[in-house]
């Protein structure tokens, strides 16, 4: 016989679901770690350039993670602000991505000011909402989710650019250093970093749709 979860409770993760995600995160994170195996071992001109897998990819998982928070907030109508706040970083970092193309492109620091005209008026209306936000934020903070969005957010931010120094490359390498070492390993670190935060985005979705189904709207 099956039982009704009192209202507002999400239905219970069965263990088998639990594991089949774990299993699809492991090769997916699998999978990103052999291309920029291959793209190490591919033409010199191109790699860890703009042009190479792991600059793509990066740009795509962005994007991935833009459109589920849209989706989040918009169609299950769940965490409206907090969701906001995630997609206005997330798309910043997708735009951020972009910029040598938007230099050569359109022009110098376009990124900046796209960037600028996207944060301004949704940190205006985050702030105006503060309550709502803080409400919601409440039910999200102790969620899988924004554990591995906060790791990822320390591992692209924080971790990628201070492990990808120049001078910790040529301390390590010396007279060996060479551009490439550096580049290899902040763009990997970076591209790890933003898959944490897209799976992050997927627990979200998942997590928002339970919500969505039991009638919990926090």
């Amino acid at each position: 016989m099956r039982h009704k979860l009192p209202a507002g409770q999400p239905w219970p993760i069965s263990f088998t679901a639990i594991c089949v995600r774990a299993a699809l995160y492991i090769l997916f994170v699998a999978a990103l770690a052999q291309g920029a195996y291959l793209e190490a071992m591919g033409r010199e001109e191109i790699r860890f350039s703009e042009y190479g897998f792991t600059e793509l990819t990066q740009s795509v998982l962005l994007l991935s993670a833009s459109l589920l928070l849209l989706y989040t907030r918009m169609v299950l109508k769940v965490l409206p602000t907090v969701t906001l706040l995630m997609f206005a970083f997330v798309f910043s970092s997708l735009i951020r991505e972009q910029d040598y193309w938007l230099d050569t492109w359109v022009a110098r620091h376009t990124w900046k000011v796209l960037v600028t005209l996207l944060i301004v008026p949704i940190l205006f209306w985050v702030i105006r909402e503060h309550r709502r936000f803080v409400v919601e934020f409440a039910s999200y903070a102790n969620s899988f989710s924004f554990g591995l969005f906060a790791s990822g957010v320390l591992t692209t931010y924080v971790f990628s650019r201070l492990y990808g120094r120049s001078a910790f490359w040529e301390a390590v390498l010396q007279e060996r250093y060479v551009r490439t070492f550096k580049d290899a390993a902040e763009e990997v670190v970076e591209l790890f970093g933003y898959a944490l935060i897209l799976i992050a985005v997927i627990e979200l979705t998942l997590l928002a749709r339970r919500w969505h189904l039991a009638g919990h709207s926090p």
